[in-house]
């Protein structure tokens, strides 16, 4: 009797299920050797129009009504007395849940009238041959110069009129070809290398740099997502277009990492390390 027993002790630890081995679930990062590898490496957000208001958290905080007009999407409670908290309390526009990020532009005017966009498209991509982490919980950052005169950067923002437009990226305005299919379209792209220290700076850029050849400088060396906005209007462009922010050239967007933080941990980790492309909804 006493040898059955041991022998169904014995069964029973063949058979039950490893749960005590030390074994991480999370595949490792895959390091890229090119940056022709991480093209399409990315997750997607999709946002519709959410508010506007003449309110800006990262510049103005607690200060309603003290900026330029803006476009949200994303969140659906920001304005200037935003924080992380109240942010973490909101719903979003996004069509993934989890994405309780705040995201804003300048609103665009054609004619003097405000234009409400038809929707964003909010691209988190990988730029660098090193494995990316996410954003801490709380962080800020804007890109492009919101007082710009001149032409920026294309790295930074552009317009054009969507990938099927025929009309490729400019500092100028375009008039697109067929508003319904390719209206216009305002692009910012966000810095991915990252201090390691700060969720923001005084200018609120100066944590963030961008990536040279995949490789992220010295002083910036803690890879994190490329942050792409895109804002998408039913308008064909050309003359009458201004911002809010002033004239054309002064593209800019605003992001307060907000998300459900393992839900970006897991999307970081199962997509854009593992070199993975993911639906809009995985």
């Amino acid at each position: 009797m006493r040898a059955a027993a041991i022998g169904l002790i014995a069964l029973a630890a063949l058979l039950a299920p490893a749960a005590t081995a030390s074994v991480d679930p999370v595949p490792p990062p895959i390091f890229a050797k090119t940056v022709e590898e991480l093209k399409g490496v990315n997750f997607v957000s999709a946002c519709a129009f959410s508010h506007r208001l003449n309110d800006d958290p990262i510049l103005y905080p607690g200060l309603p009504g003290a900026s330029h007009d803006h476009t949200f999407v994303g969140n659906r409670t920001t304005n200037a007395f935003s924080t992380y908290k109240s942010l973490r309390a909101g719903g979003t526009s996004c069509k993934r849940a989890d994405d309780t990020a705040a995201y804003w532009m300048p609103t665009l005017f054609v004619d003097g009238k405000p234009v409400r966009p038809r929707g964003a498209t909010v691209y988190y991509r990988r730029k660098t041959l090193k494995p990316v982490r996410p954003f801490p919980a709380g962080f800020r950052a804007i890109a492009g110069m919101a007082h710009a005169t001149m032409p920026q950067a294309k790295r930074v923002t552009f317009w054009n009129c969507g990938a099927n437009g025929g009309v490729p990226a400019s500092s100028e305005v375009p008039t697109c070809p067929d508003t319904m299919a390719n209206g216009l379209r305002l692009h910012v792209n966000f810095g991915s290398c990252w201090d390691g220290v700060s969720l923001d700076s005084p200018d609120h850029m100066s944590h963030l740099a961008y990536p040279k050849a995949g490789v992220c400088p010295s002083a910036h060396r803690y890879p994190v997502p490329a942050i792409t906005v895109i804002f998408r209007y039913p308008s064909a462009g050309g003359p009458g277009v201004a911002l809010a922010s002033g004239g054309t050239y002064s593209g800019h967007a605003d992001f307060v990492n907000a998300w459900h933080q393992p839900t970006l941990r897991r999307l970081v980790a199962d997509c854009l390390n593992q070199l993975r492309h993911c639906a809009q909804g995985d």
